[in-house]
């Protein structure tokens, strides 16, 4: 068995064009080179990464192909405008591990109103469903009509929920599949979307620079409309007034991913803090002062209803990566309700860590 004239692209961010040309005979690499735009001091060094390349295996993930071609550079190297990580994601696209967003076919699936419970289950649902194969990869925006708290998947419940205001409020608390902070989500105050994707997609990146990479578009579709915003690591998504939003992730064993983001539409910061304990130091950096009633960059920073914003975003969504319009299929949302009496609505799932 062989394969030849393998092809393989990789653009530093802010650095150059990686491109690796390579054969394999079924288990290793065989001929390879690498070239691009970047610059390489010695010359020979351009030898050193090939030979190094040279007999990897076709399944070495990525770590271990950064780690051969630093192994194999002379000590004087010097790469500039791209570095070992760069030619191992080359490398990796050119076998298959390793995609972009061209690489798929999306869709993007319209807000549908549904309980938070079942839009939190769905997450779950569809990125089970990419991970097999049995869907494309998809941008889902969220709509619901129930006031909730949705905690992150580690988030101690007495730490983060006062119950007894939750109770008063009538606010529902649900515990997503994704790590990260608790979401105080009243219907309307909220701009919410779940990516379900191949870890492929991000293949090589670390999870700090996987967020960015993901919202990427969404920081397009935020410039748009008028508000300048940018992410503060890990998973913050802030302009100059402060937080607007942050972004939450989810590797499952079928080779799916989960990338959730909610950002502040318009909340009511008051009763937020009412529910959620949530300290003065804890919301200092969040654009909310003790005279403040409501927290809403989304809606004074553009002066757009919550709709036109869904609607603005699927449009650079699916203008940027040539989404088509979709829907959650039937057997799909049977699952999700399914999911939510065994998993999502047991009082055993949302108090998991006390």
């Amino acid at each position: 068995m062989s394969a030849a004239d393998l092809h393989g692209e990789y653009k530093v961010p802010g650095g150059k064009l990686v491109v690796v040309d390579l054969s394999h005979d079924g288990r290793r690499l065989t001929d390879v080179s690498v070239n691009g735009d970047f610059f390489l001091e010695p010359d020979e060094a351009l030898e050193d990464l090939n030979s190094a390349l040279r007999g990897v295996d076709v399944d070495a993930a990525h770590h271990e192909v950064a780690r051969r071609i630093r192994d194999g550079l002379r000590a004087e190297a010097q790469l500039i405008g791209f570095d070992e990580h760069a030619v191992a994601s080359a490398v990796r696209r050119a076998l298959g591990h390793a995609t972009t967003w061209a690489d798929h076919r999306w869709e993007v699936l319209p807000p549908v109103r549904l309980p938070i419970a079942v839009n939190v289950a769905l997450d779950q649902v569809l990125t089970e469903e990419v991970g097999r194969g049995s869907r494309p990869p998809l941008l889902r925006l969220w709509d619901w009509d129930e006031r909730a708290v949705v905690i992150g998947s580690f988030q101690s419940l007495a730490n983060e929920v006062d119950a007894e205001s939750a109770a008063e409020h009538e606010v529902q608390v649900v515990r997503r599949i994704s790590g990260g902070g608790a979401m105080f989500m009243e219907p309307g105050n909220c701009v919410t979307y779940s990516l379900c994707f191949p870890q492929s997609l991000v293949d090589g990146l670390s999870f700090a620079d996987s967020y960015p990479f993901l919202d990427s578009w969404a920081m397009e579709a935020l410039e748009r409309i008028g508000v300048a915003a940018e992410y503060r690591p890990l998973n913050d998504i802030v302009s100059a007034q402060g937080k607007i939003g942050g972004a939450a992730q989810k590797r499952l064993a079928s080779g799916g991913m989960l990338h959730h983001v909610t950002m502040s539409y318009d909340i009511d910061a008051e009763k937020m803090t009412e529910v959620l304990r949530i300290g003065r130091e804890k919301i200092s950096d969040k654009g909310i002062a003790s005279a403040v009633k409501r927290v809403d960059p989304l809606r004074s920073q553009t002066g757009m209803s919550r709709a036109e914003i869904l609607e603005s975003f699927a449009d650079v969504f699916a203008g940027r990566y040539g989404a088509d319009v979709a829907a959650v299929r039937a057997h799909e949302l049977e699952r999700a309700h399914h999911l939510v009496d065994e998993k999502f609505g047991t009082a055993e799932w949302t108090s998991r860590v006390a």
